[in-house]
């Protein structure tokens, strides 16, 4: 589908789904670039160890393992270093998982790529620890294949199932996250930190909920589910006071380096569950910024913020239809701007932000 037409048929999916709310404002949306634009792949470990192959759980048309090296949905280094990747595994002797004989070591390879490009982080995904004393030998052909990976972990993930990684992460190189800048603000990213997948328009997000804040001018604010920090980091300028939660405690860990890089005073993070920390609290600050995963906020967290009253919420959902939820569940508020993002182009999901105004009955 041509892009401009990718953009309308979302514009008007997201206005039918919000119309019930009746947006005060409605922006013009942010767009992507068509390629090159992912900064993270997720890639399944097909094949034997002297033919493996990275790709999805699929077949080609000739029954073979279907290859994703030169998607182009990322850019040309990264395709370059995947399918680096698959000769490095060939030459390095790791096993690929089999799913259905239950045999092998080797089930994902995450790769991720910084925006300014040319520094990488690899996570290779493993049934068990059997094979990093082979991965550790393997380790300077790797560096000398794909100079450009930084970072190098294995995941460990033992369960028979479709789940893409374990509890378990062990660190294969002495650098152990990416540094990336978003308008100038530094972010850590580490293995297991939720990270925007699509930087160029993760860039602008962030700025349009900094001038949202600016434009708010809170003495405090609450960031729930906030990751490796973004959003606070971002608007930390616009306000006296910011307190980052997200339960993730090595994505906490990365916004309070980012925050010490900054030199930021009046900016703390915590490692807690949103819903209980703010159950924690008998009131909020005039402004809280939510960014729940994909489930929405839910129930309790609506009711709760409900019953506090923030003067100002602003909302950014990767899923509509769980934002749709959630805004009928919050009483008193209208919906003063409505702004989305293409943050998944070729796709149905969109990245929506919304900006919510207290008005009591």
């Amino acid at each position: 589908m041509p892009y401009a037409q990718q953009v309308a048929q979302k514009d008007s999916a997201l206005r039918q789904l919000l119309a019930p709310f009746s947006p005060q404002q409605w922006l013009e949306p942010i767009q992507s670039p068509t390629t090159g634009f992912r900064n993270k792949a997720k890639m399944v470990v097909h094949g034997a160890a002297h033919a493996p192959c990275l790709g999805a759980a699929a077949m080609d048309a000739n029954g073979q393992p279907l290859s994703l090296t030169h998607c182009a949905l990322y850019s040309e280094s990264m395709q370059t270093v995947l399918a680096q990747l698959e000769a490095w595994i060939r030459k390095a002797g790791i096993p690929p998982y089999n799913l259905a004989k239950k045999k092998g070591e080797l089930k994902f390879v995450l790769l991720s790529e910084n925006l300014a490009g040319g520094t990488m982080m690899l996570r290779l995904v493993l049934r068990s620890e059997d094979a990093i004393a082979r991965i550790e030998r393997a380790l300077p052909l790797l560096k000398e294949m794909c100079p450009a990976i930084a970072v190098v972990t294995a995941n460990i993930q033992p369960v028979h199932m479709a789940r893409l990684e374990g509890e378990k992460e062990i660190y294969l190189t002495e650098q152990t996250h990416l540094l990336e800048y978003f308008n100038d603000v530094p972010l850590v990213v580490r293995p297991k930190s939720f990270f925007q997948t699509n930087g160029v328009v993760a860039e602008q997000l962030y700025a349009t909920a900094r001038e949202w804040v600016r434009a708010i001018n809170p003495s405090d604010m609450w960031d729930l589910f906030c990751g490796v920090g973004g959003f606070a980091l971002h608007c930390a300028s616009e306000t006296t006071k910011v307190t980052g939660i997200e339960i993730e405690p090595e994505a906490i860990a990365s916004a309070k380096r980012s925050a010490q890089m900054m030199g930021l005073e009046g900016l703390s993070f915590a490692a807690l569950d949103s819903t209980g920390f703010s159950m924690q609290h008998d009131s909020a600050p005039e402004l809280v910024l939510v960014n729940p995963p994909r489930r929405g906020l839910g129930a309790p967290l609506c009711q709760q913020l409900s019953h506090f009253a923030p003067q100002h919420i602003i909302y950014s959902s990767c899923n509509p239809q769980t934002l749709a939820e959630d805004l009928s569940r919050l009483d008193g508020y209208v919906v003063t701007k409505v702004q989305w993002f293409d943050m998944f182009p070729h796709t149905e999901h969109a990245e929506v932000m919304v900006l919510l105004t207290h008005q009591p009955q």
